[in-house]
């Protein structure tokens, strides 16, 4: 059985990086020399045009991945307004973990009108669900969301995600303003639970993500924006 590598780390911090800006056309080759080059997960990040203004990649992506790199662990990110309709398809398509994000619950809780393509969601009951399908779960919050938002559910999750970019692209620059968020979320997880941070990181702006409490380290352009054979480098230059 794969480690889960949120749950059962090899070493921390971890270093994932996203997909977001590998080359498709050669998506294989980016993602095997990422982990060879001492990646510890690839992190996938999926968009629905409609929660964020822009379109990704789907469960399909997952198993072609699943396929070429059986021993990699396969961290997606749904940015999308109703996630409970992709944790089956994603599971089955062989990911091992899902977070998805406290905004599009947030109506249900606060009683408010929803949009016509969301269901809503409690997002500890969503978290069971999640488990159920043999996936970790974990929960995001906005660059705008208040860390109070999530601080009386974070118990009930394997991992949460501070994005420090709005997210919908790669390459924007980071916003280090949510460094304040991280620390108060980290007083309040257990040891095993994973505090991650996606957006805008490279090796100038790691120690104080570190610093701050963040023990899974999300990367983009920072990795697959330089050429392959200085990849290796750029990720131990975010670890340490």
């Amino acid at each position: 059985m794969l480690r889960n590598a949120f749950t059962n780390p090899p070493r921390l911090p971890l270093i994932a990086p996203s997909i977001l800006s590998a080359d498709f056309g050669r998506l294989e080759e980016d993602c095997r020399g990422v982990l060879e080059g001492g990646a510890d997960l690839l992190h996938i990040d999926v968009m629905d045009g409609h929660f964020v203004p822009n379109l990704t990649m789907g469960p399909a992506i997952v198993s072609s991945l699943r396929r070429a790199l059986p021993k990699a662990f396969l961290d997606v990110h749904v940015m999308v307004t109703d996630p409970q309709q992709y944790v089956r398809p994603f599971a089955d398509a062989g990911a091992n973990h899902l977070t998805f994000h406290i905004e599009p619950a947030l109506d249900r809780r606060a009683g408010a009108g929803l949009s016509p393509l969301s269901q809503g969601y409690d997002p500890v009951r969503l978290a069971e669900e999640v488990r159920k399908s043999g996936m970790t779960a974990g929960l995001a919050l906005n660059p705008g969301t208040p860390a109070s938002t999530v601080l009386d559910v974070v118990a009930e999750f394997d991992l949460v995600l501070v994005m420090s970019v709005n997210p919908g692209f790669s390459g924007q620059a980071f916003i280090p303003e949510v460094l304040h968020k991280t620390r108060a979320i980290r007083a309040r997880l257990r040891p095993n639970q994973r505090l991650q941070m996606d957006g805008g990181i490279g090796p100038d702006n790691a120690p104080a993500v570190r610093e701050a409490g963040c023990d899974v380290l999300v990367a983009a352009s920072a990795v697959f924006g330089v050429p392959a054979a200085e990849r290796a480098s750029v990720i131990l230059e975010i670890r340490s």
